[in-house]
């Protein structure tokens, strides 16, 4: 590849900067979703003023949260890259069955040190997650296919051969050193919260501080002007699919430790979950545009309504249905607002310059 041009990367990268705050200023950023969020509360705190607004009901929004945002987070990377990565699922309850498999005995006790046992659990998590990881990004950066498909294709393979290894049968019984991952908590927070914030402000830096971040962005607004600039696109992608899939690796442990077991079933319904979230969050899905804040925010919104639907005691399939509602709600309001904006603005001078 021919060296970049020095003053041409600088310039493109300070444009795309300025195109982008400037866009994300105009989606409302997080502001609109925060607003919806104390709405929200305050709803369900009317209606339900002895159950909803209680620490309780905090603690388990915070408990639940965690597995879901981290997948989320697993899929906001491809999106903003302009991709997708549809492995998420199967690539968390791969290393989940993996790591259960080595806590329950399949590499031996280890001579009854628990602690050596979970390191090496969590080593082969992670080194099976960085496999497939790297796999799906190299297949997306040298084969020209579609993210759809490439990781549509990792998808079944994955789900594949855990269930044919497994005949689709969970893995339980882990050491309570392993669940107490689960359980323990920090000044009145879990600590899955507290790593999920830890994977969430990393990811922020991550995005927004280092020039590999900035690259993520270039990709999804326009990968060959990307690559002309002289970013290395093969490597950047390759990185994103890396880094989905190692967060995926996180959310596995943390599902091990609450439910004290694996299969290649669980979290199914997640998927299109975290493509909700996302775009709720104000991700563009066309790639480009999106901040890890405002996923952050749309994660507890969704969480709200979902705990609030559930101390109302209604079907939980109307959760879906509200969720759903409020995504359509808030593309109307964002759609309208635009409008306004444009409505607003200055008509520009056409008459012929001298």
């Amino acid at each position: 590849m021919d060296m970049p041009d020095p003053a041409l990367s600088a310039s493109a990268a300070g444009s795309f900067r300025r195109i982008r705050t400037h866009a994300w200023l105009r989606s409302g950023g997080p502001g609109g979703l925060l607003a919806l969020l104390l709405l929200l509360c305050a709803g369900f705190s009317i209606a339900l003023p002895d159950r909803f607004p209680t620490w309780q009901t905090v603690e388990s929004i915070l408990l639940q949260v965690p597995e879901l945002g981290l997948l989320a987070l697993a899929m906001l990377l491809p999106l903003i890259s302009g991709g997708i990565n549809l492995a998420i699922i199967a690539s968390t309850n791969m290393a989940a069955l993996a790591m259960a498999w080595v806590l329950t005995g399949g590499l031996g006790d280890f001579g009854g040190q628990v602690g050596l046992a979970i390191a090496v659990a969590m080593l082969l998590g992670g080194l099976l997650c960085l496999v497939v990881g790297v796999l799906s990004g190299w297949l997306v950066a040298n084969m020209q296919a579609h993210p759809i498909l490439v990781t549509l294709g990792t998808m079944s393979l994955v789900n594949g051969v855990c269930v044919w290894l497994t005949r689709g049968k969970p893995i339980a019984g882990f050491p309570e050193e392993f669940q107490m991952i689960g359980s323990l908590a920090f000044f009145g927070i879990p600590l899955p919260f507290w790593i999920f914030m830890g994977a969430s402000v990393l990811l922020a830096i991550y995005l927004g501080r280092t020039r590999y971040g900035l690259a993520v962005y270039m990709l999804g607004s326009n990968l060959e002007a990307t690559r002309y600039c002289g970013v290395n696109t093969r490597h950047v992608l390759i990185g994103v699919y890396t880094l989905s899939t190692l967060l995926c690796w996180i959310a596995a442990i943390l599902m091990m430790a609450r439910f004290n077991s694996a299969s290649a079933g669980y979290a199914q319904s997640y998927l299109l979950v975290t493509v909700l979230a996302a775009v709720l969050g104000g991700v563009d899905p066309f790639g480009g545009f999106g901040k890890v804040s405002g996923l952050f925010v749309a994660l507890l919104v969704l969480q709200v309504i979902s705990s609030g639907v559930n101390l109302l005691g209604v079907n939980a399939q109307l959760t879906q249905a509200m969720w759903g509602a409020t995504m359509v709600g808030v593309m109307a309001v964002r759609y309208l607002a635009e409008r306004r904006r444009e409505q607003r603005a200055p008509a520009p001078d056409t008459a012929p310059a001298d």
